[in-house]
C-alpha cells in the first residue's frame, strides 16, 4: 500500500478522475453543426446549439455507437436502455442554462483499465460507468480587459464522461491511468486525446487520511489537460491538504482550478452536491434502448488493444515487456514497426534491431525536427532496409547513424547511401588485424601501460583502430582481435 510519512505519521491518498472524451465524429451530438477543431469563432453553431425557441435536440446515432465502443473497449456493460437527464447550472457560454447528459441511467455500467502500479504490479483501476453528454461552449477572457467573449463551436460536441472508483493511490497511478486511458481511446478511434485542443481532459477527485479511518473530505481539480499537469498538480494538492490536517484545520469541499505557470491549485467554487444541479428526466429525449445485435456487431470492430498487442510483440518477436509497451502505446508507431517487419516477421533479430533504432535514434529524430512517427522522413520499408544492412554486417551500427540522418533530408535508400561513400563494414580479420597491428606500432607506451594493469586504455585502442578504419570495422571483431594481440 502506499502511503506518505510526515513528521505525524502516514497519510493515505486516494483518487477518483472523471475524464471527459470528445467524441470522434463529424457532427454534434443534437445537432448536424460541424465539431471541426479551429474554425473561425461561432462558426459551426445551429439554431439549437444557441438555444434558440422552439428547437429540439435529436440523438447523433454514430456518437452512440462511439460511446458503445469505447464501453466495450474499457470492459463495461452496454446498458439495454439508459435515459438522458437536464443538469440545470447557469454559465455565459452554456445557452440553454442546462447541459443534457446521463445522471441516474448511464449507458454503461462498470468497466476497468489496468495499469503498472507504483508497487511494479498490475492493477485494475475500476470504472463506475460512462455516460455520453452534450459540451458547453468557451469563454475567453485574455481578448479584452473589460470584457469576456464567448465561442459556441464546441456547444454541443459529443463528450464521453468516464467515472473512474476512488481506486487510484498516487499521482504516478493517476498520471498512468490517464495515459493508458488515452492509448486505448486513440486505438478504438473514438477520441483522438489531443490534450492540448480540450478533447481529452480530466477532473480530479482528491483526498487524503490516516491509514485505517474513514475517507478525508475531497476536492476536485477541474480541467487538466495534460498528464505533466496532472501529475504537478495531485502532488501540490495532497501536499496542501496534509498540511492543512496536520495544522489541524479542516479541507473545505471546493472545486480547485490548476494554475500552470504556478504549479499551484487554487479555489474556483465551494463544490456543488448533485441536489445543486436539480436534474431531471429530459422531456425532449425518449429512453435510449439499444438492440442486443447493434451490440454484438459493434464488439467485432474492437480492434486489438494496446495491452493484446504488447503481449504478441513479445510472443512473436522476442522483445523486452519495456520495448514492446513502448512500441504498443500508441497505435500509429505500433503500424510503423509491423509495417517495418511485414514479410519478415520470422526474423527475430531483425525484429529486435527495428524496436531499438525505432526506439532509440528514429524518436531522437522526430523529437530534433518536432515530428510525429506519421510525419517521418524514413518510411517503414526503409527503415528495414537500413536493419538488414547492420544485421548482415554489411554497416556498422556507427555508420548506420550517420546514414539515418542522410536518409531522412535526402529520402535517399540506405544501400544507395552506403555505396555512395564507401561505407561497407570491414570484416576481414587480416584487413582489421594490419589496423590494430599498426595502432599499437602508434602508441608502443600505452601498449606498456596496458600490460602492466591499466586495462581501462582496452577503449582507447578501440577508438583508434575504429579512426584507422573510418568506423567500418566490424565491432566485434575488432574487440576479439585487439584482445588477442593485447594478451599476447
Amino acid at each position: 500500500m502506499n502511503y506518505i510519512e510526515t513528521s505525524t505519521g502516514k497519510w493515505e491518498v486516494v483518487i477518483g478522475l472523471e475524464v471527459h472524451a470528445q467524441i470522434i465524429s463529424t457532427t454534434k451530438l443534437f445537432s448536424a453543426a460541424s465539431t471541426k477543431f479551429g474554425d473561425t469563432p461561432n462558426e459551426n453553431v445551429t439554431f439549437l446549439d444557441a438555444a434558440l425557441p422552439g428547437t429540439l435536440p435529436t440523438i447523433n446515432s454514430f456518437c452512440v455507437d462511439q460511446a458503445i465502443k469505447t464501453g466495450l473497449g474499457l470492459n463495461g456493460t452496454v446498458n439495454s436502455a439508459s435515459f438522458f437527464d437536464r443538469k440545470n447550472y447557469f454559465y455565459a457560454d452554456l445557452p440553454l442554462g442546462y447541459q443534457i447528459t446521463q445522471f441516474y441511467h448511464p449507458l454503461i455500467s462498470g468497466g476497468y483499465v489496468e495499469i503498472n502500479a507504483d508497487s511494479g504490479e498490475t492493477k485494475k483501476v475500476h470504472l463506475d460507468h460512462i455516460h455520453i453528454e452534450q459540451d458547453a461552449g468557451k469563454s475567453i477572457h485574455d481578448m479584452s480587459p473589460v470584457k469576456s467573449f464567448i465561442d459556441l463551436n464546441r456547444s454541443g460536441i459529443g463528450l464521453m464522461e468516464i467515472v473512474t472508483k476512488p481506486d487510484l493511490r498516487s499521482s504516478t497511478e493517476a498520471a498512468a491511468f490517464l495515459r493508458k486511458l488515452r492509448s486505448i481511446l486513440r486505438y478504438l478511434k473514438t477520441c483522438d486525446g489531443n490534450m492540448d485542443e480540450g478533447s481529452l481532459r480530466a477532473d480530479v477527485n482528491i483526498s487524503v487520511h490516516r491509514p485505517g479511518t474513514k475517507y478525508g473530505t475531497r476536492t476536485e481539480i477541474k480541467n487538466v489537460n495534460s498528464i505533466k499537469f496532472l501529475t504537478i498538480a495531485v502532488n501540490f494538492e495532497v501536499e496542501r491538504q496534509i498540511a492543512i490536517l496536520e495544522s489541524g484545520d479542516d479541507v473545505k469541499q471546493e472545486t480547485r482550478l490548476f494554475d500552470s505557470s504556478t504549479g499551484k491549485t487554487k479555489a474556483m467554487r465551494s463544490k456543488e452536491n448533485s441536489h445543486d444541479y436539480r436534474y431531471f428526466p429530459e422531456p425532449d429525449l425518449p429512453p435510449l434502448q439499444l438492440d442486443p445485435a447493434r451490440v454484438a456487431a459493434i464488439q467485432k470492430t474492437i480492434p486489438e488493444l494496446p495491452d493484446a498487442k504488447m503481449q504478441r510483440l513479445q510472443r512473436d518477436y522476442g522483445l523486452s515487456h519495456y520495448d514492446a509497451s513502448l512500441l504498443a502505446s500508441e497505435k500509429e508507431l505500433a503500424d510503423y514497426y509491423e509495417r517495418a517487419l511485414h514479410g519478415f516477421e520470422s526474423d527475430k533479430g531483425l525484429a529486435k534491431i527495428l524496436a531499438n533504432w525505432i526506439i532509440g535514434e528514429l524518436f531522437a529524430l522526430l523529437n530534433r525536427h518536432d515530428k510525429t512517427i506519421e510525419q517521418s522522413e524514413i518510411s517503414p520499408e526503409r527503415l528495414r532496409e537500413l536493419a538488414s544492412l547492420i544485421e548482415t554486417n554489411v554497416i556498422s551500427g556507427k555508420i548506420a547513424k550517420d546514414i539515418l540522418e542522410i536518409m531522412w533530408e535526402t529520402q535517399k535508400s540506405p544501400l544507395q547511401i552506403v555505396e555512395e561513400n564507401d561505407w561497407r563494414q570491414i570484416t576481414s580479420d587480416d584487413e582489421i588485424r594490419k589496423h590494430i597491428r599498426e595502432v599499437l606500432a602508434d602508441y608502443v607506451d600505452k601498449v606498456v601501460e596496458y600490460k602492466g594493469g591499466k586495462y581501462k586504455l582496452f577503449g582507447f585502442f578501440i577508438g583508434q583502430a575504429m579512426k584507422k578504419t573510418q568506423g567500418k570495422a566490424n565491432p566485434q571483431t575488432l574487440n576479439d582481435i585487439l584482445k588477442e594481440l593485447l594478451d599476447a
